[in-house]
């Protein structure tokens, strides 16, 4: 089913952001609980995580108000990422189907940015991201298969 999030980017205290999330709201991280970037299998042409981002979060999402999902990930400068106040949060879209993913993310993309192209990720899903023409971040995850 279709649904719509908000991702939020942390320099590295992305646990102890979602555990006060957790106590505000209640309720149990969804699925696998916190994933952490040693939990990243081997990418090739990609190089090994540093071993200070391993025990980082890859992931971690909490469900609030019943409706709604925050998702969050550390974004350590080792692996690019610079985190500011105005560039750590995404709208994140999971579409129901491969088309209709790609047909959103042209027309947002269009005269903003790819930041990644829609690809098949080593989590199972289709993803990519963009900034729009206004400078909004959209992250893209459909888990639809070929």
């Amino acid at each position: 089913m279709a649904s719509v999030s908000t991702y939020l980017n942390f320099e590295r205290n992305t646990e102890e952001a979602f555990n006060f999330y957790k106590s505000v709201f209640g309720g149990e991280f969804f699925g696998q609980g916190i994933m952490r970037f040693s939990d990243i299998p081997p990418q090739e042409g990609m190089p090994p995580t540093a071993d200070e981002d391993l025990n980082l979060v890859m992931h971690v999402e909490l469900k609030i108000l019943g409706v709604h999902s925050i998702m969050g990930t550390d974004a350590p400068e080792s692996m690019g990422f610079k985190v500011q106040r105005g560039n750590n949060v995404h709208i994140n879209l999971q579409p129901d189907t491969r088309t209709e993913t790609r047909a959103l993310f042209d027309k947002l993309s269009a005269g903003g940015t790819v930041t990644m192209e829609l690809q098949d990720m080593f989590w199972g899903d289709y993803y990519g991201s963009c900034v729009d023409k206004f400078g909004v971040q959209w992250m893209f995850n459909c888990n639809e298969k070929k």
